[in-house]
């Protein structure tokens, strides 16, 4: 009967030691995925960052690249239909 108990004890303790290494896997993981996300967050406020200095400089003139012009114009475009929408909205209100 103690063969059982120490076995039993034994495989307890196997099982606990399974479920933390798992658990401390688990949480080095989701630290890595963090920092990924993080880093991942980095990149697209500098691709925004560029976007932005790049239609400066098409504003400016300085931009020559076709398919740089071609995306700076169609911002263009929204900003002035985003224009005409707020323009549209500001008469309902002063209709209202």
């Amino acid at each position: 009967m103690a063969d059982f108990f120490e076995d039993l004890g034994k495989r307890i303790s196997d099982v606990a030691n399974d479920i933390g290494k798992r658990t401390e896997d688990t949480i080095e993981v989701q630290k890595i995925k963090s920092k990924i996300r993080s880093l991942r967050r980095a990149n697209e406020r500098d691709f925004i960052e560029i976007g932005r200095m790049v239609y400066e400089k098409f504003q400016s003139g300085e931009v020559s690249d076709i398919d740089c012009v071609a995306l700076c114009e169609a911002i263009e475009k929204r900003d002035e239909e985003m224009a005409a929408h707020e323009e549209n909205i500001q008469r309902i209100r002063e209709a209202v």
